[in-house]
């Protein structure tokens, strides 16, 4: 029987390097893939921090993911990228590729949004996948301590509120975003509370 794994992390845990090595691995042994991708920061490809990169199918919103694999056939598997973005639809559908055509899925995400709330899709891929498997590369804070937050920095100060959705990265080039200038920031819980970025607050 095929299966429906989600692996799920901070930014900066390695989900899309892993999502890569996965898929890079199977095609090299002759195993017909499908890479999909949704709001990548550079567009209709899966890209690393580390620099590496692959072409993937951009996840519309009124893409069916279920059809999208069926028309693909054969397939024997599927690597999904920032699956948090995806809909609570194409959640299912997933976990019917892996039901009903027998094709074995990879799915990778944020666990949490800035607010430090469960994005939609990554609550359903909770709820559905078989394995549920948390990123063994631990993010860190700037003191030091595991960093279990994204935090959105506008204009240098960590915000609770504003669109779930703002693509961003942890770079520390910042960028301009409607006026503002948006980035990332990895926290731990303890100081993602207090808003308290250390000395990266005094270089905004």
């Amino acid at each position: 029987m095929a299966t429906l794994r989600f692996s799920f992390g901070t930014m900066g845990s390695g989900k899309s390097t892993l999502a890569l090595q996965i898929h890079h691995n199977l095609a090299v042994r002759d195993r017909q893939g499908l890479l999909l991708t949704k709001l990548d920061r550079d567009g209709t490809q899966v890209t690393s921090r580390l620099g590496v990169s692959a072409p993937a199918v951009e996840v519309s919103p009124d893409i069916d993911l279920f059809e999208l694999a069926q028309s693909r056939m054969p397939l024997d598997f599927v690597v999904c990228d920032e699956v948090q973005f995806y809909s609570i639809a194409q959640c299912d559908q997933l976990a019917r590729v892996a039901d009903d055509l027998d094709v074995d899925v990879y799915a990778f995400g944020l666990i949490t949004d800035f607010k430090g709330l469960l994005f939609e899709g990554t609550k359903r891929m909770l709820e559905v996948a078989d394995e549920r498997v948390e990123m063994q590369v631990e993010a860190r804070c700037w003191c030091g301590s595991r960093a279990t937050h994204n935090a959105r920095v506008v204009n240098g100060v960590v915000v609770y509120e504003g669109e779930t959705v703002v693509v961003g990265d942890t770079s520390d080039v910042a960028t301009p975003m409607f006026g503002d200038v948006v980035r990332y920031e990895l926290l731990c819980r303890r100081h993602y509370v207090r808003g308290d970025m250390g000395e990266a607050s005094t270089t905004d």
